[in-house]
């Protein structure tokens, strides 16, 4: 590796020096912290860390390199990653690139050797907040001039630049560690239609649905209610994004038709909190958020453990908690926030973990049976 020596400036006007293995680059985002001890390459490739520099606060990463099949989407969508230390050299008979060499080749800023620990303590205490990593830009006070400039998070609409401009049928491959799924449910004696509504999708989503024997279509955010309807659907998935969902009205009003529809729907993180907001709940931005591999949420001494990625959460109002139609049916065990709903009466239910995170804990991945099995379950009513 080449290193050359590179600056991280926070909006508060906290700096830190490390080094870099870019090109000259300067960028800009929110700052914010994962905790998990694998999973880097699904991490720079998720759609919902854009706009935002992560920091890994596991101390060294790169020892895999990157391969083929990891990736979470075609496009990167991070801005910069920070970490203690890069692994000079990679061993896995997966790779098919060293991380440096990745993130040279895809322009993505950098920043390591400096203390991700202080740092990680830092955001924890006064909140996440926006920063930049430069190789170019030396002066602290001169790379704080430009963060200062740069919009905040909240009330930011990323789904529009994230999501998939055209239609698309889902053809790809399943994990073979997980094929038995098909065996063991037989759930492909009909091929159900599930109409994703992509906010930032994570191509792992697709694959689950693909290997329960689902027809998957992928659409844009900005699709239509009678689109979608004319589809004819058997269940509605809404993806994962990033950015602030009270900024998504035009697909808060997308699903409020949906829910009007009584199709099937099952929301995941993004997806989450915009079918919440769409049944008038309210939602607002984590002091840090949650991101990381091993977040414990339940409910009635039931706990799951789960991977999450989100900096803002649907609201524990008073409407929401006496609501009589609205179940609660987990709670993030860390900080009690919500961590999914069902609706009592329509076929409505969401989560704000990613139960189909790999690697990460599988926990949860049951929540994709649940799915199939609710929108059978509507069909055989209706």
């Amino acid at each position: 590796m080449n290193f050359i020596p590179a600056l991280l400036v926070l909006e508060d006007g906290t700096h830190y020096k490390g080094w870099s293995v870019n090109k000259s680059s300067t960028s800009i985002g929110e700052v914010v912290f994962n905790t998990g001890m694998t999973g880097y390459q699904e991490i720079i490739t998720d759609p919902s860390y854009s706009n935002q520099i992560v920091v890994f606060t596991y101390p060294e990463i790169g020892n895999t390199g990157v391969n083929k099949e990891d990736c979470e989407s075609q496009n990167i969508s991070v801005r910069g990653i920070v970490t203690r230390n890069f692994s000079q050299k990679s061993y896995s008979w997966r790779q098919n690139c060293p991380l440096d060499l990745y993130l040279k080749n895809h322009d993505i800023s950098s920043i390591f050797g400096i203390d991700t620990r202080s740092l990680t303590k830092h955001l924890r205490k006064c909140g996440s907040m926006n920063g930049g990593i430069s190789n170019e830009i030396l002066d602290p006070k001169q790379l704080l001039q430009k963060i200062q400039k740069a919009p905040s998070m909240t009330g930011l609409d990323l789904i529009s630049s994230n999501t998939t401009k055209f239609g698309f049928s889902w053809f790809g491959h399943s994990i073979e560690m997980w094929d038995y799924i098909r065996k063991e449910h037989k759930l492909a004696q009909k091929v159900l239609r599930v109409i994703v509504i992509d906010f930032g999708i994570k191509f792992n989503i697709l694959r689950r649905l693909f290997t329960y024997g689902c027809n998957v279509i992928v659409l844009p955010a900005n699709v239509s209610l009678d689109t979608i309807i004319a589809y004819k659907p058997d269940g509605i998935l809404l993806s994962n994004g990033p950015g602030d969902p009270s900024s998504a009205q035009e697909a808060i009003a997308l699903v409020k038709g949906l829910t009007i529809a009584k199709l099937p729907v099952f929301g995941i993180c993004m997806g989450h909190q915009i079918l919440s907001s769409s049944l008038s709940f309210s939602t607002s931005k984590l002091k840090f958020g949650h991101r990381g591999l091993n977040h414990p949420t339940g409910i009635l001494q039931k706990v799951e453990i789960t991977s999450q990625n989100h900096g803002f959460v649907v609201n524990s109002t008073s409407e929401i908690l006496n609501s009589t139609v609205i179940q609660l049916t987990h709670y993030n065990l860390n900080d009690d926030t919500i961590a999914g709903l069902a609706h009592k009466i329509d076929p409505l239910f969401s989560v704000q973990y990613h139960p189909e995170a790999s690697p990460g804990p599988h926990d949860s991945d049951y929540l994709f049976y649940y799915f199939i099995c609710l929108i059978k379950q509507f069909q055989i009513v209706n």
